[in-house]
C-alpha cells in the first residue's frame, strides 16, 4: 500500500512538474491591452485627452512615429526603454527596446494597448531591430542562460514597462480635470 501511494504521488510529481517545464518553454507575448468603457464622455473628449497625455506625459523617449487622427479617434506612437540583461559576471548590459502605445476612441469608451515591442541588439546598428520574443528566444539559447536567467529576466523587464505604461495613462485619462468652483464662492 506505501509503496502504490508513494508511486502515484511520484507520478503526479513529475507530470507537475513537466507540465511547469512546458510552459516555460514558450512566453506569452509582451503587451498591455484594455477596453474601457466611459458611457456620456463623447469620443473626441476621450481623443483629446489621450492626445494630450502622448503629447505631454508620455515618458518613454524618445517617441517617434505618432500618428493622430481626431476624425477616427485613433492615436499610435512608439516608445522607447532599455532592458538589462547580464553577462556572466552578473554586469548589467543596456538594450533598447521600441513599443507601440495605440489608442481608439468610440461612443461608448476607449480602447488602448501597449505591446509590438521590438529590441535593438546591437547599439552600433540602431536601425535593425528584431521582435522581443525572438531575442528572448536567442537569450534562451545562450549557454550562460542556466547562470543568469536573462530570458526571464528580459522578459519581467518588458513587461513591466507595458504596465507602467498602461498604468500611467490609465490614471490619466481617470483623473479628469474638476469643474466650477472649488471651496467657498465669493461674495459680490
Amino acid at each position: 500500500m506505501k509503496n502504490s501511494l508513494l508511486s502515484v504521488l511520484l507520478c503526479g510529481l513529475m507530470l507537475f512538474s513537466l507540465s511547469a517545464y512546458a510552459q516555460s518553454d514558450a512566453p506569452a507575448p509582451v503587451e498591455y491591452s484594455e477596453r474601457v468603457p466611459a458611457e456620456g464622455a463623447g469620443s473626441s473628449a476621450l481623443y483629446r485627452r489621450a492626445l494630450d497625455w502622448t503629447e505631454n506625459r508620455f515618458a518613454y523617449g524618445p517617441k517617434s512615429g505618432q500618428k493622430a487622427d481626431a476624425t477616427a479617434g485613433t492615436l499610435r506612437l512608439t516608445g522607447t526603454s532599455k532592458v538589462k540583461p547580464v553577462d556572466k559576471k552578473a554586469r548589467e548590459q543596456a538594450i533598447t527596446i521600441l513599443f507601440d502605445f495605440t489608442f481608439r476612441a468610440s461612443d461608448n469608451g476607449y480602447e488602448y494597448s501597449v505591446g509590438s515591442f521590438q529590441a535593438i541588439p546591437d547599439p552600433e546598428q540602431p536601425s535593425q531591430t528584431m521582435p522581443l520574443d525572438a531575442y528572448i528566444a536567442k537569450l534562451r539559447a545562450e549557454k550562460t542562460n542556466d547562470q543568469t536567467h536573462n530570458d526571464r529576466r528580459v522578459t519581467a523587464q518588458a513587461t513591466s514597462i507595458a504596465s507602467e505604461a498602461a498604468m500611467s495613462f490609465r490614471s490619466y485619462m481617470n483623473s479628469q480635470p474638476a469643474e466650477g468652483n472649488v471651496g467657498l464662492a465669493g461674495e459680490n
